[in-house]
């Protein structure tokens, strides 16, 4: 007796399969997921597991009492050191005066008017010969960095002219100038003019073109643009020509004051080498240190008015 024979039509539809150990079907399911608990595998302040939870490191901002205390511990020192050193014999009056004899020169060129009178002659001519070098550097850094053709005609001539040391022409400008006044205020502002040309050349460069393009598509003109756009820009570049400037005036008043000078911190300095006075000349030197810190100074005031965003460093500490 044969099995009858089941049509295509009594196939069972639907997902089914047959199990091999009891032979009956079996309805196939999806796979449920399992939801993890906030107690298992989610913290409670719903970062991934496994994620650590960054801690940056901010510096605590210093007073100004402390910073000004650590910024005068060097030349405590270097005075103590002084002053012991004088004291104990290792450094005699022949080579350098002790700290008390040096305060006792500046009491007395200051009675008598001479450091008074020295100290104004100097300040006159380094001011006068910073003022030149740094209205020459701004107008040729502005000139060289904002036109083409000004870069073409003038970058390469002053390049090779600011690899020049300003004391190779001592004696060329007494040729040229004698040994008035007009040679030693030329000199500093020939020292003083590349620098800030360097710092205005870059700090243009660096200005936003697109900016520019916009400032021009609004109809500013050239003027315009330079004193809204490319000098607000170079501010930063500007500052640090101009502090870099005012350093290498102090320095070369030092070395104008050497062409036969008849007054000025540079005669005091002559005038006691002919008689071995070595506390005028710890005056002198002291002096001259003091006018280029004052000069460090007023650019840092100037840059926490004109820039207030960088008066402190990283991590939010004054600097």
């Amino acid at each position: 007796m044969t099995a009858p024979v089941s049509s295509p039509s009594a196939a069972v539809p639907g997902p089914e399969k047959e199990t091999p150990e009891r032979g009956t079907p079996e309805k196939v399911t999806a796979p449920e997921k399992k939801v993890a608990t906030p107690t298992e595998e989610t913290p409670v302040d719903g970062r991934p597991p496994g994620l650590v939870l960054p801690r940056p490191q901010l510096r605590r901002p210093r007073s100004r009492t402390y910073s000004l205390t650590v910024r005068a511990l060097g030349p405590v020192a270097l005075l103590v050191l002084w002053w012991v050193s004088s004291a104990t014999g290792l450094l005699t009056p022949d080579v350098l005066a002790s700290p008390p004899q040096v305060i006792d020169a500046v009491e007395e060129l200051w009675g008598n008017g001479q450091l008074s009178d020295a100290l104004a002659t100097s300040l006159t001519r380094s001011g006068i010969g910073l003022v030149i070098g740094l209205a020459a550097g701004l107008t040729l850094g502005i000139t060289t960095g904002f036109t083409r053709l000004g870069d073409e005609l003038l970058d390469s001539s002053l390049q090779t002219l600011r690899t020049i040391p300003f004391l190779s022409l001592v004696p060329l400008f007494m040729v040229w100038f004698g040994i008035n006044e007009t040679a030693k205020i030329l000199l500093i502002a020939v020292a003083t003019t590349f620098p800030m040309y360097v710092s205005t050349v870059g700090g243009v460069r660096n200005t936003d073109r697109k900016l520019v393009e916009a400032m021009r598509t609004f109809g500013l003109g050239r003027l315009a643009i330079v004193r809204q756009v490319v000098l607000p820009g170079a501010l930063p570049s500007l500052l640090a020509g101009l502090r870099l400037s005012m350093t290498l005036s102090v320095i070369a008043l030092i070395a104008a004051e050497e062409i036969n000078a008849t007054e000025g911190i540079g005669y005091l300095m002559s005038q006691a080498q002919s008689y071995a006075r070595t506390d005028i000349l710890a005056v002198c030197i002291l002096v001259y240190g003091l006018l280029g810190l004052t000069a460090d100074v007023l650019v840092r005031g100037l840059e926490r008015v004109l820039m207030p965003w960088r008066t402190a460093g990283p991590g939010g500490g004054a600097r």
